[in-house]
């Protein structure tokens, strides 16, 4: 995998402040939000490495194994761990290095590998296999709309210059993180490789508000049809409905619509209801006739 330099992803070098590196997150992540940039891969691509890149600066233990370890921040204790097992075993093999309380310092991918290796790399100067580490994790969002949570479908996700095609289950969540077994950073010396760990981001619906799985909305009455009665064509997510109104429907008044709300997480054929609030809308512009009527009715 290519090492990422998350400082440099940011703008940023190695003495930023904590407020620098959030200041400098929050102008990346608006200027490659997917949503200001939908048909540019290059800036989706951008927008996961700075979410990527603040998870790990963001956070001071985090930061501290990253300047340390570089990428391979995530197996900093492991490394210790086996560090301090071969200084108790006395192992020669060891060198200079016995003597320091940390690894230190910047390595590049080749020298720390170099000396990984001098500590349990060569059978014939320890007589150990490699020790094998599982990959880094990687953690990645992913902005949907509210009509493509509504149905089961098809995504291709780039990561790290990979294309890697997802099935989104009908009914996610917003907020919702599912993982994809293999697909995180390769193992270490011939180990597992991490898992890939998608957030879904469910941008708002500018009709339907959702709530668990049931879905709102406010439609608008003209004001002779909620008194007299009649009939009112609506839309749902994914077809249309024709309502009977009652006479005399008073403004702000719900009517429910059994199993046209949205899916039930991986539970098919199951859905919530769909909320709909009437809005009496005021007729304007009257003609005298019309404002007439009105006054005998009030009379009346």
């Amino acid at each position: 995998m290519e090492f990422i330099d998350y400082y440099k992803i940011l703008g940023l070098d190695k003495t930023a402040s904590a407020g620098d590196i959030k200041k400098a997150y929050r102008k990346l992540a608006r200027q490659y939000h997917p949503d200001l940039n939908p048909n540019d891969k290059n800036a989706n691509k951008k927008f996961q490495q700075v979410n990527e890149a603040n998870e790990v600066l963001s956070d001071p233990e985090k930061r501290k194994k990253y300047d340390q370890y570089g990428q391979n921040w995530q197996h900093a204790d492991a490394y210790e761990k086996a560090k301090r097992q071969q200084q108790e075993a006395g192992d020669s093999g060891f060198g200079s290095y016995g003597q320091q309380e940390t690894f230190g310092g910047d390595f590049s991918s080749g020298d720390f590998s170099d000396f990984f290796n001098s500590m349990f790399g060569g059978s014939a100067r320890s007589g150990r296999s490699e020790v094998k580490f599982r990959g880094q994790d990687y953690n990645a969002e992913l902005q949907i709309s509210l009509k493509e949570a509504y149905s089961t479908h098809q995504r291709v996700f780039t990561i790290n210059n990979k294309n890697i095609r997802i099935t989104i289950p009908a009914g996610i969540a917003n907020g919702q993180t599912i993982k994809l077994k293999g697909h995180g950073g390769p193992g270490v010396n011939g180990g597992p490789p991490g898992d890939l760990y998608i957030t879904f981001n469910i941008s708002e619906d500018p009709v339907f508000k959702r709530l668990g799985d049931d879905l709102y909305a406010t439609v608008e009455l003209d004001l002779y049809t909620a008194l007299l009665g009649g009939e009112k064509t609506i839309d749902t997510l994914d077809s249309k409905v024709k309502l009977k109104v009652k006479p005399e429907t008073q403004n702000g008044t719900r009517t429910r619509l059994k199993g046209k709300g949205f899916p039930v997480y991986k539970k098919e054929g199951s859905y919530g209801d769909l909320i709909i609030t009437w809005f009496i809308k005021i007729p304007v512009n009257l003609t005298e006739k019309q404002k007439d009527l009105f006054r005998e009715l009030s009379q009346s």
